[in-house]
């Protein structure tokens, strides 16, 4: 075209766009802008699949991923196809022509907008529902494996007659598989619908027919699908009735038919399975039909029938034959299920037995040398001595026991010795100065066993160490001590490259090392690096000089979230455990198997059910559940992590798990089997503390095997409240060695006590052998009391110890100054019919931070005992030296106390009247006057603790209450080493 404007000619100049030397430098970019996304993403997967190859379960790792590919892909295609081709048939049925009306010529002109789009739409909207599909049905990888691998449980429901594995491992993928086709036919007729609208196929203000023909026969079929989907539905929830879930009275979660789901329920099931059925050949026959009129009134009848005969019958037979005589016509269900929850949670061999609750021998005197011999009482609570452990083993600041320590059996001279034990592990709080160096690459491991006797303590109320010291030495032999992971090494470190680690320190200063373990992932190569820095969001993995050849990242360090990682088909125990084995120190794992679908067992919340005092406190000893809600539980697997190398091995425990043989099949090779535990593990394993809990919270309802006593829920227990502390929470169960009636030895047990349901007396006493490799591993024991007298449970127990006049007046001077006192385990052993209750107690006395154990609180058969060991307190309560077993005069157990200073024994002269008062006033029932004594004698204790406070000052140190130990725990301190060794002669009143 000719130039017809006036301005200036010559050659045209080309505005604004950039030269090729721009065009290629903003091509450069987006490329690499893409690609540095594409990374991004990547990192993740990358470091996934080079953690899993390096503990040697890469094929866990890719099993998961290509069955998440694969359902992703197939579900993801078959919905965008359901609905892509449902649209593209709705637009291929449209009419020639439609109809001139307002409403059509509104609709044109969203025609005439999609018209240039119309594929693009169509891709769009499928693909949209096809990767929600897809994310979705990804998300079902372990119903998938289970279904596809599922092996038989050999045993039948007794509704059904169906193998167990059908409700196990078919029936939910069968529910998944419906969910899908339902959402598929409801997306595909809405889309349909909207097609057919659009396109003039379905009219609503238009003149003439609602529907075309085509669109009436297209979407007829549609809901013929959707009803006969409901076909398949009801039918399916007759057998969902043997595990359908309903609160029944105080039973708890009931699981399986009742009689209205047998008498009421399964019929309606079936009746409206065959009106669906017909429902849906209508709206199929309206193809040739071609008028809705039919299938509506079936449609209309089948809901009329879900409402009367789906709801309203079930609860006229509920209303009108069941509640009138309730346990007759429930008694064959509740049968069933009593014998279906004692199989699915492996306690149908518990043996319940009679138990006294009080002893028959009247002479006290002769069952002292029995209370030795009926348990190695254990004085040394875990869960108090961590501190102690912390202030005379800890070292340096920059290693930390756990709050929480644990309980094993050693060998020493041929003899078992129950042992508290904890690993000295990094505290990354406790280094000098924190930065990345330091944090990821100097301080990397803890150092050490420390192990004490369970049963004793020495003179000063301190733990009698059996290994100590560091580097640790004592009974445990050579082993490889250090500690690369644990349940407090929570962070990354990069090790074996140029950067030296602190190992230890000693007298002659630091130590220095660098790892020699193949665990991790080397970071030798730029790539990995790479992915690290970015997964990690830390840049500096990518170009440190603390990094080189050698370098390896350790990370996800801790027992439990290596054995979840490699094992994510397990249910992990809370509390994993160290212990010495051979030339290492391994963690030990308890894992299950679990499953929801086993048919008439009742359910139980793992979270729950194995919550107690001290998960409340320390939050890593939950159970990591992969369902929450089970009703059926196995310890499957025992699985061990070296400390040193991080390698996870997992170990075939119960041989007979369907389950478990289930997963096998679907991670071939992953789990060792049980002849291939070494023996030196072997006598370290023993009864998963979350299983026992699990089944005590059963056995408090179902310990009884008749479904009339069942129903009336008159035998109903409860797990008690922890009585030595006030947080409301569970009492947790403890390990000890201890010799049940009638057996012959000791065994290490697993103990717990059950109360009435509301009630504080002790119903029955529970227990399991809890020592691997025996003939009797993982046998019940149930010691019930009788109903018609009362015996004192553990929290009325602790009641009578806090309330007893003299117990209180000395705990009141254990608190002196600014001690603290603190109860340990509150342990319960059967004794000759009667029962044996022993609890330490600790005192945090004056400067230091952590607690002694100075007396020990001893009751049997109403006699009461409070003293400085356990040998002494056995023997007030037994009458052991001539002595009677009952309780004897308080003159003669509390002599009047005395002090030097005259201002302290006027006080404590003052304390004395008031006591004897009070105990007058309380003999002749004169309440007021007891208040008043017991006001009185507040006063004068007070009076003696600030006089003697006083004269301390004034002599410049004093002898506070729990202060006597200051100059050897100073000396201890400073030495990092215990007051006794291993070798030290015991006292002859030490505990």
């Amino acid at each position: 075209m000719p130039d017809r404007g006036g301005g200036p000619t010559g050659p045209r100049m080309r505005v604004g766009r950039p030269s090729r030397r721009v065009r290629t430098l903003l091509m450069t970019l987006g490329v690499l802008a893409v690609l540095a996304m594409a990374f991004v993403m990547f990192a993740g997967f990358w470091t996934d699949w080079l953690w899993y190859r390096s503990v040697k379960y890469s094929s866990v790792f890719t099993t998961t991923l290509w069955t998440k590919i694969g359902l992703f892909f197939v579900f993801g295609l078959l919905m965008a196809v359901a609905v892509g081709v449902n649209i593209w048939l709705a637009h291929r049925l449209r009419p020639p022509l439609s109809a001139m009306s307002m409403e059509q010529q509104s609709l044109d002109r969203y025609r005439m907008s999609v018209a240039p789009y119309k594929k693009w739409i169509l891709l769009g909207l499928t693909s949209l529902v096809g990767l929600i599909a897809g994310a979705s049905a990804a998300g079902q990888w372990r119903t998938w494996l289970m279904w596809v691998n599922g092996v038989p449980f050999h045993q039948k429901d007794p509704q059904f007659h169906l193998d167990v594995s059908f409700y196990a491992f078919d029936l939910p993928w069968y529910r998944f598989m419906l969910g899908f086709g339902f959402a598929a036919a409801i997306l595909s007729l809405i889309a349909a619908a909207l097609t057919h609208y659009l396109y003039g196929g379905l009219r609503v203000t238009s003149p003439g027919a609602r529907a075309t023909a085509a669109a009436t026969g297209h979407l007829s079929v549609l809901l013929g699908i959707f009803v006969a989907l409901k076909a398949v539905a009801y039918w399916l929830d007759r057998y969902g009735l043997a595990v359908k879930s309903s609160d029944f009275k105080a039973t708890g979660n009931w699981t399986g038919l009742r009689y209205v789901d047998a008498n009421a329920y399964l019929p309606a099931k079936t009746i409206l399975f065959c009106i669906a059925v017909i429902c849906a050949l209508l709206f199929f026959a309206t193809l040739w039909r071609r008028t809705w009129q039919l299938p509506v009134i079936g449609f209309g009848l089948m809901v009329l029938s879900a409402i009367l005969i789906g709801g309203l019958y079930p609860a006229i037979v509920q209303k009108f034959q069941v509640q009138p005589n309730e346990q007759a016509k429930e008694a064959p269900y509740v049968e069933k299920n009593l014998a279906a929850t004692r199989d699915a949670y492996g306690i149908n061999g518990t043996e319940v037995k009679e138990y006294a609750g009080t002893s028959t021998t009247k002479d006290k005197s002769k069952l002292r040398d029995d209370a030795d011999g009926a348990a190695s009482i254990r004085l040394l609570d875990p869960n108090v001595v961590s501190p102690t452990f912390q202030q005379l083993q800890q070292v340096r600041n920059y290693y930390a026991f756990p709050s929480n320590l644990d309980v094993d059996r050693y060998s020493k001279d041929g003899k078992d010795q129950d042992t508290v034990i904890g690993l000295r592990e990094l505290n990354l709080q406790g280094i000098p100065k924190n930065n990345w160096i330091n944090d990821h690459f100097r301080y990397t491991h803890g150092f050490g066993v420390v192990a004490a006797k369970g049963t004793n303590a020495d003179a000063e109320g301190r733990p009698e160490f059996t290994e100590y010291d560091l580097p640790s030495k004592g009974d445990l032999g050579e082993y490889q001590q250090r500690i690369y992971y644990g349940e407090k090494t929570s962070q990354y470190s990069i090790v074996g490259g140029p950067q030296k680690e602190i190992d230890y320190s000693d007298d002659t200063g630091e130590k220095t090392t660098s790892y020699k373990g193949k665990s991790g992932v080397n970071l030798s190569n730029p790539v990995n690096r790479a992915a690290y820095a970015v997964a990690f969001s830390e840049p500096q993995i990518l170009y440190s000089g603390a990094i080189g050849e050698g370098s390896r990242i350790l990370y996800n360090r801790t027992p439990k979230e290596r054995v979840e990682a490699v094992a994510p088909w397990l249910t992990i125990d809370g509390d994993a455990y160290p212990a010495v084995v051979g030339d290492k120190i391994e963690w030990i794992v308890d894992a299950y198997t679990t499953t929801n679908g086993y048919p008439y067992a009742s359910r139980t919340t793992l979270g729950d059910t194995t919550a107690d005092s001290l998960t409340a406190a320390n939050n890593q000893r939950a159970v990591v559940a992969q369902q929450n809600q089970v009703n059926y539980i196995r310890n499957s697997v025992k699985a061990t992590v070296d400390a040193y190398t991080g390698k996870v091995t997992l170990y075939e425990w119960d041989t007979k798990d369907p389950v478990l043989k289930t997963w096998k099949k679907a991670f071939p090779g992953t789990v060792k089997p049980k002849g291939d535990i070494p023996q030196a593990l072997m006598d370290h394993l023993r009864y998963p503390q979350d299983l026992f809990k699990v089944q005590r919270e059963l056995l408090t309802r179902y310990h009884v095997k008749d479904a009339e006593t069942f129903l009336s829920g008159s035998e109903v227990w409860q797990v008690p409240d922890d009585p030595t502390n006030k947080s409301g929470n569970a009492v947790p169960p403890y390990y000890l060695s201890m010799k049940m009636p009638g057996e012959q030895s000791q065994a290490f047990s697993l103990t717990t006590t059950l109360t009435p349901n509301g009630r504080d007396n002790l119903s029955a006493f529970m227990s399991v052998n809890a020592e691997a490799g025996t003939s009797d591993y993982g046998k019940i024991n149930i010691l019930k009391l009788p109903t018609g007298r009362t015996v004192d449970g553990p929290k009325r127990v602790q009641s009578q110890f806090n309330s007893e006049p003299s117990i209180a007046e000395s705990i009141r001077l254990l608190r002196g100054g600014d001690s603290e006192v603190e109860y340990g385990n509150l342990l319960t052993v059967p004794l000759d019919g009667g029962l044996l209750y022993v609890e330490p107690v600790y005192v945090r006395g004056g400067g230091l931070k952590y607690p002694l154990l100075r007396k020990v609180l001893v009751t049997y058969g109403g006699a009461t005992a409070f003293e400085d060991t356990l040998g002494q307190a056995l023997d007030k309560v037994f009458g052991a030296e001539g002595s009677t077993a009952e309780p004897p005069d308080e003159d003669e157990t509390n002599p009047p106390p005395t002090s030097s200073d005259p201002t302290v024994q006027e006080a404590l002269d003052d304390a004395q009247k008031a006591f004897d008062q009070g105990q007058e006033a309380l003999k002749k029932g004169d309440w007021e006057a007891y208040g008043t004594a017991q006001k009185d004698l507040e006063d004068a204790l007070e009076r003696a603790e600030d006089a003697q406070a006083a004269a301390d000052k004034k002599a410049g140190g004093g002898d506070k209450a729990g202060d006597s130990g200051d100059k050897n725990d100073k000396n201890t301190e400073e030495s990092g080493k215990p007051s006794s060794s291993p070798s030290s002669s015991k006292s002859p009143d030490s505990g």
